[in-house]
């Protein structure tokens, strides 16, 4: 719902401005996949490579945001909307500020996805799916959180009783099943070269 009466006030200090001071461009990175296909891994990882090469950089982790931004959300298909509404609207903003801006959370629906590519140009948003089997990532279950939604305890579990959508079309795809994490973030790391990001 936009808001009468307000208007959006140009700064003089562009995104470009930015990216020229940094000398890199800014962008939003999207890391998407099951819970255990190693997203928040492989996105601060990334992120820690970036930050040897000198690059603006920040990770929007999905259990971080359901501490603060989101704390107010449940896990129904509603709430997982609007989890991915605020993330897209804030990794915009931080793109604005000339970051390169890494997402780690599940977003398990294609078209919640499809709004935020939409929000950005086309060039702005790589959406990166961490493909991993069903098996797998319940045989990582770091937090054990696969267990309790088998159990019955965990209601609208990912993979269990609510579903994912893989992306139809992403730029990437990293098969963190069966790449090392360090071929993981060196795909990365090139596909960001070859974009002339960095």
């Amino acid at each position: 719902m936009k808001t009468p009466n307000i208007l959006y006030h140009n700064a003089t200090v562009t995104r470009q401005r930015r990216n020229q001071l940094n000398n890199h461009k800014s962008i939003v990175m999207w890391f998407t996949g099951l819970s255990g296909a190693g997203k928040s891994t492989l996105a601060h990882s990334v992120e820690e490579e970036l930050h040897k090469l000198r690059c603006k950089t920040f990770v929007l982790d999905g259990d971080n945001v359901r501490h603060g931004l989101s704390s107010n959300l449940t896990f129904s298909d509603g709430d997982r909307k609007e989890n991915t509404r605020r993330i897209g609207e804030v990794a915009k903003l931080m793109m604005e500020a000339g970051i390169i801006t890494m997402t780690a959370f599940i977003s398990p629906f294609k078209e919640d996805r499809n709004i935020v590519r939409r929000l950005l140009s086309e060039s702005d948003f790589i959406e990166i799916f961490c493909k991993a089997s069903l098996k797998t990532c319940e045989s990582r279950d770091v937090k054990g959180l696969y267990k309790l939604a088998r159990a019955g305890e965990i209601k609208n579990y990912t993979g269990i009783d609510s579903p994912y959508e893989e992306p139809d079309n992403p730029e990437l795809i990293i098969d963190t099943e069966n790449e090392s994490l360090e071929q993981s973030v060196d795909r990365v790391i090139e596909f960001l070269k070859a974009r002339k990001i960095i």
